[in-house]
């Protein structure tokens, strides 16, 4: 896995679930585990292998946020002005036709295009990356090419 742009608050939150899977979550499957043993016959225990599958999402995502932590890096706030260049960070208000929109450039893990959250890997957001103020960016999509003009860098 690449680099991992996130903001300084999901960072936290990855951390604390990290935590929490690392101390409490795994200790739970153990003790799930332990007492399906119990019941005897594994091939047939439900209870088992339950666990067991629960055991394996658990440490998948612990190799997940401790691979995602290590690639971490910090997304800053733009500063913006006139001549500010779109980047992961930057809130931009651009032209499509004759509707205007604006959306922020934000890590995969923190996108909601719904809540005005782009990702830096979806098709605009990569389009928008080193742009600026007045130019006019073309993305393709499957109707054809879409022309986007950047009105603001924030």
């Amino acid at each position: 896995m690449g680099k991992q742009h996130v903001t300084k608050e999901r960072l936290e939150e990855f951390k604390a679930e990290l935590e929490h899977l690392k101390n409490i979550k795994r200790n739970e499957v153990a003790q799930r585990l332990k007492q399906a043993k119990e019941y005897g016959d594994l091939s047939e225990n439900s209870e088992y292998a339950e666990a067991r599958e629960e055991q394996g999402n658990v440490e998948t995502r612990i190799f997940e946020l401790e691979d995602l932590l290590k690639n971490a890096v910090i997304i800053e706030k733009s500063t913006g002005g006139a001549d500010a260049v779109v980047r992961v960070g930057s809130t931009v208000t651009f032209k499509k036709g004759a509707k205007e929109l604006t959306y922020s450039i934000v890590g995969m893990h923190e996108a909601r295009p719904e809540e005005g959250r782009i990702s830096d890997d979806s098709p605009l957001g990569k389009a928008f990356i080193g742009h600026k103020v007045g130019d006019i960016v073309e993305v393709s999509a499957p109707s054809g090419v879409v022309k986007y003009e950047i009105l603001k860098v924030a």
